[in-house]
């Protein structure tokens, strides 16, 4: 440890804000299952449904 760093405070990291609220979680969801209605593509089908079922895991 150099002088420098000996004199510096450590700090502690601020508390983690989420990111979206549940509400956003379920609106984003309803507009998956919504596209996912009408997309033929079947590797964007796999990933929207993907991308469905983990948003549900943080609602």
């Amino acid at each position: 440890m150099t002088e420098d760093t000996a004199d510096t405070p450590k700090t502690e990291p601020g508390r983690a804000r989420a990111l979206f609220s549940t509400a956003d979680l379920r609106l984003l969801r309803a507009a998956l299952a919504s596209h996912a209605k009408t997309t033929e593509d079947r590797e964007e089908l796999a990933k929207i449904n993907s991308l469905h079922h983990r948003l549900g895991t943080y609602a």
